[in-house]
């Protein structure tokens, strides 16, 4: 009897392990591969070598071109840039997305965070997440610049990578998914607010890079940049930027995906939540740097009445 069970065991045991290598080979590299710029252009008619793709399969999502006048062709797909701007709102118990949970004085608040359009104007108190995603592996930066009303820019700081963020680690791969600030940062978001009555804007320049740029040192605070030096960046790596948002991404809700990502407990797919914006440059290649510039408008202030 002790034999035939052991025989059935083994059976049993080899048949749960060729179930699962069955499963691991049903889940193609397409699939399982995180891919920025094919996901950009799923609602368009498949091009002559993507038709013969039987195991290519509809991620049900779409993308619109927000700059007509920069083209989409010939963009080296490990160049682009995913960004997915989050304004956080207090939460309710009809909330279905993930929270973030944040310790004021002796309560514990919940933070529901929902994406925001690239056209969306903001106000001055609005709580606001950053998540960043590369289409390859290299080295992250974040610039903060002010823009006033006549279009001048302020000084830029270097406001990524820090110790206090990933202990300086700003090293990006496909599917990792870098948050600012990061979950466990003290708070996890940033307030809005002008520095002066003219700031219309708040100007984040991201920056990847294929190997780690040389002359700095990571601190555990922004760094003040040289203004001739980002400039020069500018020059050189952010001519002709595109972009394309999310069709009906705007107002949905962080999903645990996504919180896992941003926490590093795991990367994203091909099948994954998408970002709501991708940024491009169809000069751009693969072994260069890559700049794109996100901005976060204020809304007008309007005067009340009799004033």
């Amino acid at each position: 009897m002790k034999i035939k069970r052991r025989s059935r065991a083994l059976v049993l045991s080899l048949s749960l392990g060729m179930i699962i290598c069955t499963m691991a080979l049903a889940q193609t590299p397409e699939e399982t591969t995180r891919n920025l710029w094919d996901t950009a252009f799923t609602a368009q008619k498949p091009s002559a070598t993507t038709r013969g793709s039987a195991n290519r399969k509809p991620t049900g999502r779409s993308y619109r071109v927000m700059t007509p006048n920069i083209p989409t062709n010939s963009v080296a797909g490990d160049t682009v840039v995913g960004v997915t701007v989050w304004r956080l709102r207090r939460s309710t118990a009809a909330d279905t997305g993930e929270r973030i949970i944040v310790h004021e004085g002796s309560d514990a608040v919940e933070w529901l965070p929902e994406r925001i359009s690239a056209t969306t104007k903001l106000a001055e108190g609005d709580r606001l997440r950053i998540s960043l995603e590369a289409a390859r592996n290299g080295y992250l930066y974040v610039i903060d610049r002010e823009q006033y009303a006549d279009g001048a820019l302020g000084e830029p700081y270097l406001i990524f990578p820090t110790t206090r963020t990933l202990n300086g680690n700003n090293q990006v791969k496909t599917g990792k998914v870098i948050e600012i600030p990061a979950q466990d940062d003290a708070p996890p978001y940033f307030t809005l607010r002008r520095s002066r009555p003219d700031q219309v804007a708040e100007v984040m320049s991201v920056l990847v890079t294929p190997s780690p740029l040389a002359g700095f040192q990571i601190t555990d605070k922004a760094q003040k940049l040289s203004e001739t030096q980002v400039a020069a960046w500018e020059k050189s790596w952010s001519a002709q930027v595109g972009s394309l948002e999310l069709d009906n991404g705007a107002g949905k809700a962080w999903t645990k995906e996504e919180k896992d990502a941003g926490a590093n407990a795991a990367v994203l797919t091909r099948t994954g939540p998408a970002p709501q914006i991708i940024y491009y440059r169809p000069t751009a290649k693969s072994n260069e740097p890559m700049l794109v510039n996100v901005n976060l408008r204020y809304r007008v202030a309007t005067r009340r009445a009799g004033r």
